[in-house]
Formats: C-alpha cells, structure tokens, sequence
C-alpha cells in the first residue's frame, strides 16, 4: 500500500506509446507512476489507491470521454488533480476541461519538458496541502487550535520557509508582530524535524528580570543564591536533545546577551553557583516584535548574537498583510469555540465578514481569536450581525475595499468547496452522517449545522 503522502501519477491513453513515454520521462517526477488504458481501468484504480494527478487524453475510444472522466474524478476526489491532454487547435476542448474543475492542460503534439513543468507544479501544490494538514494536525493533537491558516500566498510562503528549515540543525529567528503566532511556527519547527520526539521548551525572556533570567536558562546549584533549596537544571539543559525557543530575545539585557552568544558559540555553560561545565545540543529558535536592525544602530543588542541567532529569518506577516486568511481563520474558530463553550453552531453575516475583514487588527490573530470567542458566547442568534461585533472593530477599519471584494469571494468560494465536499462524503457513505463526519475530519455536530445551512438535509 502506497504511503499517504506518496505522490502517485495516473496517465490515462488508449495509445500505448503515449502511456509508456509519459510513464518513463515523468518517472523522475513522482513516487510512483501507473498506466491505464480507458477510463474504467483508471476508474478501478483510483478506487484502490489514491493519485493526487491524473493525466488523461480527452479522446478516449472506449466507452467513456476524457472529459466524462474529469467529472466523475472532480466530482469522486474534488483534491485531485488532473491534467488534460487536447489536439492542437481544440482551445475549446481545453477551456470546457478547465471549467469542468481540470487543474491545468497540455496540446498535442506533447513536449515532455512542458508536461513535466505542470507535474512538478501539480506536486508543489500537493505537497503544500500535506505539509498545511501536517502542521494543523499537529498542533490539534496537542491540545492547540491551529491558527495556522495558509490560504494565502503569504502563509504558504512561510509553510515553504517552514519545510526547508526543519529538518535542518540552523538556528532560526522568527520576526513578527505580537499574537501574529511566533511561537506555533517554532513549535511547527519542532515537531517536523528529527528533534519532535526531544523536548520543546518556551521561554519568554521579556517576562523574566535579570536577576531570574540566568538561572532559568542555565539553572543553579543549591545553596548558590538565597531561596535556591535545590538544584534545578536551566532551560538549555532542559532542551537538550530537543528545540529551546527564546520569545522576545531582543530584551535581554547586554549581560544577558554575552552569556547566550558564548553559549551558541561554544555549547557550554555552568550552572549558577557552579563550576561544572556542561554541555547543550539544543536547537535555538528565537523570535522578536522589534525592529532589531534599529536596537543594533543605537545599541542595545549585540549585532554578533543577531548574526548568531538570525541564520535563517522567518517573516510573519501581520493578519492586516494575510486579510485572504480572515475567513478562513474565522471559520475555525467558530468551530472551535462553539464546541468547547456547548453552543449552536454561528457563523457571520455577510456585513459582519467584511468588518472583520476591514479592521485594523492590532492584536492580529491573537485579537481575532478573542474577538470570535466573545462573540459565540455573547451572540444571541446563530448568525452574528454586525452591531454585535466589538464597537472598537466597527470603528477601526481600513480602506482596503479593493481586496475585500477578492477576499469575499473567496470565502463565498470555500462555501461552495464545502457544499461540495459534504455533498460528496454524503453520498460516498449512503447518507451516513457519522461515517460522513469522520471522512471530512468534523464532528457530527458540525456536519448537522452545515448540512443546515448548505439545505442538504
């Protein structure tokens, strides 16, 4: 059985030339790739085993079309992939597959090098979706709602940033707003490397004084200091063998900083009140909310440990930069909290989304995440107005209408993908609404309101 993630190719030709050439020149470019003759050889096939891309001819000369079978796989596996083989000059062959939901097209005579272009494509976005499911699922598994939301380009852009730094021992430093989410990316971080069974260890030094801060990271010997009744290990010794992420790094003071650069520099340190050198192979990740450039130019941090701890940056945007994801973000959080405070599923009015979309977010997602909480225990009705919303979000808006109107649709686009996706579920399992809500990853409660609000009762 191919592993979940694997990334499997299905070419679908009744010339058996064109599926043995496509099946060797796109070998390179997928985990596996498998042949079908006709459509109900890959109809068979896609009922076994999944295949994130197929690639099928439009003419097929037994039984079924290629465009017949595009309906049937967009409408079975909406997450599929498929890739349209047309004539040369049938422009309007290939407009009708891509509006019947193909994920791209490619004319005869073929071009390999083209073809394999639009695989190499087909699987960056696959694996883009796997890494998006990998790093919610995680973070859902331990306790945490997942607030990273990747529906935009700005998200994906830090998934991308995310995958390629993991597995990796760099140091990293992730700069952002407060409540943009600093520490869920380092966590992310963690769990995808080959540290996630090592310990992760938090620590917010902005929230620690100097006279605290060198004992919780490098710990202490009894007796070393009054009150000190025990030895107790500090954080690097903690997160050794795992990731320790040091929140507000940018506010240690100049002390502080020299211990920390010796550390990264030489992996020893001693405990407070000792003379024992030890040793740490904790990963470091940092984060900051300021401008670090500006607190190097007047002084007050060291631009040697900014070299040090700033090997691979990390941008996260603002949730005003990422205003694609506010829906996105909204609907998992209603979700989320009318479970855990025992409320009917609500969802927004249409006004409502657009004040939500046009505020200013200072607090960004942090603030978001308050905001629909008070408003699944507050709201009377299982939509919530706009005058219901917090008078300081009406009142703080920005003028980004032009993006608004793109972001509406959009949200009005993942209501269609639901519709359809539940629709698809529902029939897959005969109207089962369990077995439907454990195949979509909701809860049968959230599958009734849906089905309510989508009328497919």
């Amino acid at each position: 059985m191919p592993h979940p993630d694997s990334f499997g190719v299905l070419i679908v030709d009744d010339e058996p030339n064109i599926r043995s050439g496509l099946a060797r020149g796109l070998a390179g470019d997928a985990d596996r790739v498998e042949t079908a003759a006709d459509a109900s050889e890959a109809l068979a096939k896609l009922e076994s085993e999944d295949f994130p891309l197929v690639i099928v001819d439009v003419r097929l000369n037994c039984g079924m079309t290629g465009i017949e079978l595009l309906q049937k796989i967009v409408h079975a596996r909406p997450q599929t992939a498929v890739i349209v083989i047309t004539a040369h000059g049938t422009v309007e062959t290939a407009v009708e597959a891509m509006r019947a939901g193909a994920f791209d097209f490619v004319l005869k005579p073929l071009d390999l090098n083209l073809v394999r272009q639009q695989v190499r494509r087909a699987r960056e976005h696959f694996d883009l979706q796997m890494e998006n499911h990998r790093l919610r699922s995680r973070l859902v598994d331990s306790g945490e709602m997942s607030e990273i939301v990747a529906g935009g380009a700005a998200m994906q852009d830090v998934f991308r940033q995310i995958r390629q730094v993991a597995a990796t021992e760099a140091t990293v430093m992730i700069h952002g707003e407060s409540g943009t989410g600093k520490e869920l990316i380092a966590r992310a971080i963690h769990d995808l490397s080959d540290r996630q069974n090592g310990p992760f260890i938090a620590v917010n030094l902005g929230a620690l004084p100097e006279t605290l801060l060198e004992s919780e990271l490098f710990g202490h010997e009894k007796g070393s200091f009054s009150g000190a009744t025990r030895q107790k290990p500090g954080c690097f010794e903690q997160a050794t063998s795992g990731t320790l992420f040091l929140d507000e790094v940018t506010e240690m003071s100049a002390k502080s900083q020299v211990d920390l650069l010796r550390v990264l520099e030489t992996r020893g340190f001693t405990r407070v009140g000792g003379e024992q050198l030890l040793q740490s192979d904790a990963r470091v990740v940092s984060a900051t909310n300021r401008p670090v450039q500006d607190l190097i130019d007047d002084g007050t941090f060291r631009e040697d440990l900014y070299y040090r701890l700033n090997v691979i940056p990390i941008e996260l945007p603002p949730l005003r930069g990422r205003r694609e994801d506010i829906p996105l973000l909204v609907e998992h959080f209603l979700e989320h909290f009318c479970t855990r405070h025992r409320r009917e599923m609500k969802r927004l009015s249409p006004e409502a989304m657009q004040t939500m979309i046009s505020a200013a977010w200072p607090g960004n997602v942090r603030q978001l995440r308050n905001v629909i909480e008070r408003m699944v225990i507050t709201a009377a009705g299982e939509v919530i107005h706009e005058n219901e919303l917090p008078s300081e979000l009406r009142q703080k808006t920005e003028p980004v209408h032009a993006l608004n109107t793109s972001v509406v649709a959009l949200a009005d686009a993942v209501e269609a993908c639901e519709r359809q996706a539940i629709t698809v579920a529902l029939e897959a399992s005969d109207m089962h609404r369990e077995k439907t809500a454990k195949a979509l990853g909701i809860s049968v409660r959230t599958l009734h309101y849906k089905m309510g609000r989508f009328g497919l009762h």
